[in-house]
């Protein structure tokens, strides 16, 4: 059991639509992965259901070819693992990753298995609420956390 300190980020957005027809959180998402990635993390980006994995697959597809990031959907056979993967609920590969992005409601089970997630609170009341849950429960877990405001 390593006793790395483990860092949850939570970005507190101040609008609801990113680019490209995605919300604020799914391209900050895509952002920061390709930010990781050029670091040499590998990062799972884990969304709430397969329509939205889906969105985000395709949107990193689109990215100018100087933006482009390697990546692939859980489930799919690729020849070698990408450094990002992108999945969902009930669906996920089992490669180690550095850096687990959340999209989900809840906080994912498997949290366990990462050192650093980032998280986002968007501007939804509703889903502002869930954020808080999540943010509440990675605190009773022990994790370090840290809020900035986008």
């Amino acid at each position: 059991m390593s006793n790395m300190i483990k860092q949850a980020q939570f970005y507190i957005l101040s609008q609801q639509q990113g680019k490209n027809g995605l919300f604020a959180e799914e391209s900050l998402a895509c952002d920061l992965a390709a930010s990781a990635w050029r670091l040499g993390k590998k990062v799972l980006i884990t969304c709430e259901t397969e329509e939205q994995a889906l969105k985000l697959d395709e949107a990193l597809w689109q990215r100018e070819p100087d933006e482009f990031v390697p990546h692939n959907l859980s489930g799919e056979m690729t020849s070698y693992a990408t450094p990002i993967e992108i999945s969902w609920q009930g669906k996920r590969n089992t490669q180690r990753r550095d850096i687990l992005i959340n999209l989900q409601s809840q906080v994912p089970d498997f949290i366990s298995s990462f050192n650093q997630i980032i998280d986002f609170v968007p501007t939804d009341e509703q889903l502002k609420t869930l954020a808080r849950e999540r943010y509440k429960l990675l605190r009773s877990q022990g994790w370090q956390l840290q809020t900035e405001n986008l």
